[in-house]
């Protein structure tokens, strides 16, 4: 299929990234061991639909023609139609972040005692469907937002951020971090770098990614994708604040009052 996305030398950003992350998975143990990771999965969902939408295919045969012609609110927003390298620079951003996020996880210290599989595995499928919503651009509810250059810049703006304030939370973090809700062997309370203001700045910068990409896309579906991801992350949270409450006691609580969860002032 890799002609069908080759009209004149065009991008082929995305599906070289696919093609990429699929190797990067397999070196490392693909299938069961690096498709526990959300954020890999985004990526990957990501690069694959940004495969299929980066295109003006010489046979004109995209998505919407095999879909939409039967389900219009599965076709590509077609309002997308010369913005895709701003949607492809977004998915890039997504592709590049889980690969360092991976790397990083080979260093995380043994847990101790973490949540549960149902509960892991509730927090996955409310994720795998936010990235879903947010990655695809069908046409589904329509749009929020109006196409423009300004406007898709912004939420490539946000979700620099947003990456940046991950990796830093993450450097700080160091061996302390898991995926799954979990108090590590020889546990450490970090109170460094963005931990001296927020006690939960990783979710924060994931929280903006979304809102970065749903802001690039515009769309409600994506909005909805944003919801469901600020949902998995405020059960996380309570969840992870009582593992943590229950490892440090006092220490904890004094820490509690002095912070915020997620955003300064606000929450």
């Amino acid at each position: 299929m890799q002609h069908l996305f080759a009209d004149r030398g065009g991008l082929v950003t995305s599906h070289a990234l696919l093609l990429t992350l699929i190797r990067e998975a397999h070196d490392n143990g693909f299938p069961m061991k690096q498709w526990k990771n959300p954020v890999l999965r985004a990526a990957l969902c990501g690069a694959a639909a940004g495969a299929l939408v980066t295109r003006r295919m010489h046979t004109r045969l995209d998505l919407a023609n095999l879909l939409g012609r039967h389900v219009p609110w599965l076709a590509l927003d077609d309002t997308l139609q010369g913005h895709w390298p701003m949607y492809v620079v977004g998915v890039a951003g997504w592709a590049l972040f889980s690969l360092y996020w991976e790397a990083a996880a080979k260093n995380a210290a043994a847990a101790q005692r973490s949540e549960s599989r149902a509960s892991r595995a509730v927090h996955l499928v409310l994720v795998t469907l936010a990235q879903l919503l947010i990655f695809i651009p069908v046409r589904g509810l329509g749009r929020y937002l109006p196409v423009s250059f300004p406007m898709m810049a912004a939420g490539l703006a946000v979700q620099a951020l947003g990456t940046w304030l991950a990796v830093w939370a993450r450097i700080h973090l160091g061996r302390n971090w898991s995926g799954a809700i979990a108090i590590k062997v020889e546990h450490q309370l970090i109170r460094s770098g963005p931990y001296r203001l927020l006690r939960h700045p990783i979710y924060t910068g994931l929280l903006a990614m979304y809102l970065g990409l749903a802001v690039v896309t515009g769309e409600w579906l994506a909005l909805i994708g944003v919801a469901l991801a600020a949902i998995a992350y405020w059960r996380k949270i309570r969840l992870e604040e009582t593992a943590l409450d229950g490892a440090f006691g006092a220490d904890y609580d004094a820490y509690r009052r002095a912070t915020w969860a997620l955003v300064p002032g606000l929450f």
